[in-house]
């Protein structure tokens, strides 16, 4: 398979820890409840909070392809852009699109599937091991966003659809991952299939989440309102990336794989 010839950068992703998985509910869920709030507290609608976010999402990945190295903060910037963009996305394609949340899910697992797709026949590969070079971070930033938009579609459909409500929607997602890391431990499941099965699971998780702090009390929900929970949720996402380890030891050497798996990308 063809290789981008664009100089690689260094280590643009943090350690995959307990750490990272923590931010990374946090920061889904911070994604639903700021999405809700521009598409439905500001009653700006789906389309034009999907551009909003979108825009967002844009600049923030340009500026995370162009560093030359790993920046947290800008690292978990893109990564909300792209939970709140999906959570709009997704909204848009269930409910202004009229395709439902089953029409809308399948939709957006087509839509990975065939960002995966591109990626292996461009690099051969879709390991998360090694993301420095542009071309493979552009790939990488796709899958997190399509992902992430699949997430709030399964998240929904679970919570509204299923008749499980937000709380029984959430501990499935919990159990589904607690059975990934299971697969995780425990087997020799390839390490790039599950670290994308955890990636979109944790979005989920986190659209429940969030619905379970904002909606109302008579739907099951904590009725906390949507600015004032993302702006805890912000808080305490900052705080953890500030408090908690999210650069490797120095620049460790080419042969470490990036995602804590085997650097054979299996």
């Amino acid at each position: 398979m063809p290789h981008d010839s664009s100089p690689a950068h260094g280590r643009k992703v943090p350690p995959v820890t307990v750490a990272f998985w923590v931010v990374k509910i946090l920061a889904t869920t911070l994604g639903e409840t700021a999405g809700d709030a521009l598409s439905m507290t500001l009653n700006l609608g789906y389309a034009v909070s999907s551009v909003v976010f979108v825009a967002l999402f844009v600049v923030a990945v340009w500026a995370q392809v162009r560093a030359r190295r790993l920046h947290p903060l800008l690292y978990w910037t893109v990564i909300v852009a792209t939970t709140t963009a999906g959570t709009t996305m997704a909204d848009f394609a269930d409910r202004s699109l009229g395709i439902g949340y089953v029409g809308g899910s399948l939709l957006l697992l087509v839509l990975v599937l065939l960002v995966l797709l591109a990626w292996w026949r461009t690099e051969g590969s879709v390991s998360v091991d090694d993301i420095r070079r542009p071309r493979v971070e552009v790939f990488y930033w796709a899958t997190i966003l399509a992902s992430n938009t699949l997430g709030t579609a399964l998240g929904d459909f679970l919570a509204d659809s299923s008749g499980l409500g937000y709380r029984g929607g959430a501990l499935v997602f919990c159990a589904a991952l607690a059975l990934v890391a299971v697969v995780w431990r425990f087997t020799s499941v390839s390490r790039s299939l599950v670290f994308w099965a955890a990636f979109i699971l944790t979005r989920p998780l986190g659209a429940t989440l969030g619905d379970i702090l904002t909606k109302p009390t008579s739907t099951g929900g904590l009725n906390l309102g949507r600015f004032g929970s993302s702006a805890v949720l912000l808080v305490c996402m900052v705080a953890c990336v500030l408090l908690t380890p999210q650069r490797y030891g120095g620049e460790a050497r080419r042969d470490v794989p990036e995602e804590g798996v085997p650097s054979s990308g299996r």
